[in-house]
C-alpha cells in the first residue's frame, strides 16, 4: 500500500501523519510544539519537523509529502534567514499596507489599483506589506535580502537539501497571498514587490498541482536532518525537478528572508531522491 505523509507547520505547533494513500486510513503521526509569539527564528520550525518526522517514524517509506505552513522569510546570498520571520498575525504592517494603497491613488482609487493588479487590497498579514515594514524599520536587513518566500517553499527546499536559491517553488495559493502576484495572469508583479521593499530579489517559481518542486534529500527521511553547511557555489543548482517513482508536495504561508549558495555535493555520493511537488492548495494533513 503506498503511504503518503501531510505536515502542518501551523502557529502552534508541527503536525505530521502518514496515511494510506488508497483508504486514507492513519497509519501513524508525530506533533512538535512551536514557540509563542508572532514572529519566530525558522529554525525553531525545522527543529520541530525533524521532531515530529521522528515521532511519525520517518519518512523512508512514503511516497509523497505535502506541507502546509503560516509566516514569510527572508534569505541573504548564503542559505541563511536575515531575521525572525514574521507571522501572518503579526499587524506591525498594518501602518505598511495602508501606506501602500495610498501610494497607489487616493480613496478608492488605491484599493482599486491593487484589486486589479493582484486581485486583492493589501492587509497586515500579505507579504507585500510585510517588506515595506522592513524597508521602512530594519533598512540594513532589507539591504541585505537576496531572495523572499515563504514557510512551505522553506521547508520545502529545506526538506530538498537546500540546492539553492534557484530551486525556491511555491504553488499558486501562496503566491497569491503574497501581494506581488497576479492570478488572473499568473505572472509575479515585480514592480510591486520592488515597491515595497525598494529593488528587486528572487522569489520562488509557481508550480502547477503536479510539476515537481524537488527530492526529498536521503537525510530527510527521519528527523535527523542537518542544516546545510557553507560552500563554494557550483553550477547546475537547481535540481529535483523530475519525479521519481514516488513523490512529495509541499504548501504554507508565512514570510522570510534568505541569501543564496547552497551546499555543494558530489556526484558519487548522490543517491535517489523522492520529489517535492507544489501543491495548488495549503490542505491540511489532519
Amino acid at each position: 500500500m503506498p503511504l503518503v505523509a501531510g505536515v502542518d507547520s501551523s502557529t502552534q505547533s508541527c503536525k505530521v501523519v502518514v496515511r494510506d494513500a488508497e483508504t486514507g486510513a492513519l497509519v501513524r503521526q508525530g506533533r512538535a510544539p512551536h514557540p509563542d509569539g508572532t514572529e519566530v527564528d525558522p529554525s525553531a520550525w525545522w527543529s520541530a519537523l525533524r521532531t515530529a518526522i521522528d515521532a511519525a517514524g520517518g519518512l523512508a517509506d512514503v511516497a509523497s509529502v505535502s506541507v502546509a505552513v503560516l509566516a514569510f522569510r527572508l534569505l541573504r546570498h548564503l542559505p541563511s534567514v536575515i531575521r525572525p520571520a514574521l507571522l501572518w498575525n503579526d499587524t506591525r504592517s498594518a501602518g505598511a499596507a495602508a501606506e501602500l494603497i495610498q501610494e497607489a491613488g487616493e480613496g478608492e482609487a488605491g484599493r482599486r489599483f491593487w484589486a486589479d493588479a493582484v486581485g486583492s487590497v493589501p492587509v497586515a498579514s500579505f507579504t507585500v506589506t510585510k517588506l515595506r515594514w522592513l524597508a521602512r524599520n530594519e533598512p540594513a536587513n532589507a539591504d541585505r535580502v537576496a531572495a523572499v518566500c515563504l514557510p512551505h517553499d522553506w521547508l520545502t527546499w529545506r526538506l530538498a537539501g537546500a540546492p539553492g536559491l534557484d530551486a525556491l517553488r511555491t504553488d499558486r495559493s501562496d503566491a497569491s497571498g503574497t501581494g506581488y502576484w497576479s492570478p488572473a495572469t499568473g505572472e509575479y508583479r515585480p514592480d510591486l514587490l520592488e515597491r515595497a521593499l525598494g529593488r528587486a530579489v528572487r522569489v520562488p517559481t509557481v508550480l502547477g498541482p503536479a510539476e515537481t518542486a524537488g527530492r526529498l534529500a536521503p537525510a530527510a527521511l527521519s528527523g535527523a536532518v542537518s542544516p546545510p553547511t557553507r560552500t563554494r557555489r557550483c553550477s547546475g543548482r537547481a535540481r529535483a525537478t523530475t519525479p521519481p517513482p514516488a513523490s512529495a508536495s509541499v504548501p504554507a504561508r508565512a514570510t522570510w528572508w534568505c541569501r543564496s549558495v547552497p551546499p555543494a555535493r558530489s556526484s558519487a555520493s548522490r543517491t535517489p531522491r523522492r520529489p517535492i511537488r507544489a501543491a495548488s492548495s495549503p490542505a491540511s494533513p489532519t
